[in-house]
């Protein structure tokens, strides 16, 4: 099956020069405020796509078991450096349109700065859709076409792209502004029932934030998540789903199934994991499952 071109970043010093140098403490601690909001209270499993470094992971409390999946190992590395190898963590480098996973094996998944790296979300969600339990929680952040910045550069003619309509934009490559509606929709066809906006990151100006001490801008984004989450004119939405279809999981305990041609169950048998059905090899190394397909 042949996918969409996959935004790799592999070998990247994203975490160190856009995170930790890059004056985003803000962004970082709205997203703490919106994840403690909309993550359900229950136990089991949760799949993080898009874990990158594992900035967030810590901030999943509660549950048993997280796979962090992401396509760079180098990013992978970061995050086994930063949470470490056992029982609770596991660590997959893999294609989010084809995830290596049985039906119905997660309780929970995130995806947060990553959809926006996708030509095709309808058919990542279709794919997270298979991997998740029936009444399973999925929460997505996605980059808002439809915020004020935008609006404001449309109406005073620096921008050709309108933001009010539905179509996507494709600002670099690979990167792409979404229309909240337009992402509903894309959730509602794969098989999720939407159940609460966040609104996220109204402060994001680089004036502001180096106007106001960081204490000052989380009381402020609290108040700003509370008040205006219905209206979505911020940068960036969090919608919390759930799972609607009967997604009933696999009787036999696998978990891993092969991406190539789709048989499960593909035996856990690190260093190299053998489909029986098509013979493909997929190598663990330094703690991470190795499943992308060139």
């Amino acid at each position: 099956m042949k996918t969409p071109p996959i935004c790799n970043y592999e070998g990247s010093d994203y975490q160190e020069s856009f995170w930790e140098q890059g004056n985003r403490a803000y962004e970082d601690a709205a997203e703490e405020i919106a994840l403690k909001r909309l993550l359900p209270s229950g136990s089991g499993h949760l799949l993080e796509l898009g874990a990158g470094a594992g900035r967030n992971t810590y901030r999943y409390r509660g549950f048993e078991h997280i796979t962090l999946l992401d396509y760079s190992t180098t990013q992978l590395q970061r995050a086994i450096e930063r949470l470490g190898i056992g029982e609770k963590y596991r660590y997959v480098a893999a294609d989010v349109y084809r995830l290596p996973f049985v039906p119905g094996i997660f309780s929970s998944a995130t995806m947060i700065r990553t959809i926006h790296h996708l030509s095709d979300p309808e058919l990542a969600l279709k794919q997270i859709n298979e991997c998740l339990c029936s009444g399973a929680v999925f929460i997505l952040e996605f980059a808002n076409k439809r915020n004020i910045k935008s609006i404001l550069r449309y109406w005073f003619k620096h921008q050709k792209w309108n933001p009010f309509d539905r179509e996507s934009v494709e600002f670099a490559e690979l990167n792409f502004d979404f229309h909240p509606v337009q992402v509903k929709e894309w959730l509602g066809k794969t098989g999720f029932r939407v159940e609460k906006q966040i609104s996220v990151s109204y402060l994001r100006a680089g004036l502001l934030k180096r106007m106001l001490p960081l204490p000052i801008l989380r009381a402020l984004e609290h108040l700003l998540q509370f008040t205006l989450s219905w209206a979505a004119y911020s940068p960036s939405v969090f919608l919390r789903s759930q799972v609607t279809n009967q997604n009933d999981p696999v009787s036999s305990g696998a978990f891993f199934r092969c991406p190539s041609c789709g048989h499960y169950p593909l035996p856990d048998t690190p260093p190299i994991l053998i489909c029986s059905q098509c013979g493909r090899e997929y190598p663990v190394k330094d703690g991470i499952y190795d499943f992308r397909i060139d």
